[in-house]
């Protein structure tokens, strides 16, 4: 059977948080097994947000930017202006891959997404995102609903950092956090996210088969 591709892809700019996770949740209650995936790349204004099964421990310094209590997967992290946030609202099941699978398409993303600007970035086993040097530079968080995921990943582009101070991210003490901005030189965030789309296209639209094996 072959597989459809996302066919819409929303680039709504600055939005809210709480209004956006809304949508997903509505799109996501609604889509029917015709529906066409979509990709939305977007950035929001200044939040944390908390993992379902996250521990508010994790904010160690609480601050005046809001937390959410939200559905994904993971602990806490930061969403700020400069980084981009890519909401995946795929049929898993109409992919015929699962979670482990999707996951593995995001860092691959990102994975090759630096590594056009000279990064060598990795993942870490048990620890779900992109790391460049050591420093965390991509986060990851899905919730699946009767085989359709959304939510994403960010990745730290051209942002303050100084949020991240107040939190363990992700869960982990001494994490250390980069962005794009501060590896490389000229970085603008059109220019990323022409890039992004391209490496998304490759690996989430257009689906290309692995060449291992997620066991």
């Amino acid at each position: 059977m072959e597989h459809e591709a996302p066919s819409i892809i929303h680039m709504p700019g600055l939005v809210e948080y709480t209004a956006t996770w809304q949508a997903m949740q509505d799109f996501t209650a609604q889509r029917s097994a015709d529906t066409p995936d979509e990709l939305w790349l977007l950035q929001h204004p200044p939040i944390y947000t908390l993992g379902q099964a996250g521990l508010t421990e994790h904010m160690h310094q609480p601050n005046a930017i809001p937390l959410i209590h939200t559905d994904r997967g993971g602990q806490i992290t930061y969403h700020g202006p400069g980084q981009w946030v890519v909401y995946l609202l795929i049929d898993l099941r109409r992919r015929g891959y699962g979670v482990r699978e999707l996951v593995w398409r995001m860092e691959q993303t990102i994975i090759d997404l630096l590594g056009e600007y000279g990064i060598t970035a990795q993942r870490r086993e048990h620890a779900p995102g992109v790391y460049a040097d050591g420093a965390k530079i991509a986060s990851l968080g899905l919730r699946v609903r009767h085989g359709c995921s959304y939510h994403g990943l960010a990745l730290n582009t051209d942002m303050d950092l100084t949020p991240f101070n107040a939190i363990h991210p992700c869960g982990y003490r001494r994490l250390r956090v980069t962005q794009l901005r501060d590896l490389v030189d000229d970085v603008t965030m059109e220019h990323v996210a022409q890039r992004l789309l391209g490496h998304l296209t490759r690996h989430i639209v257009a689906q290309p088969e692995r060449q291992d094996s997620c066991g």
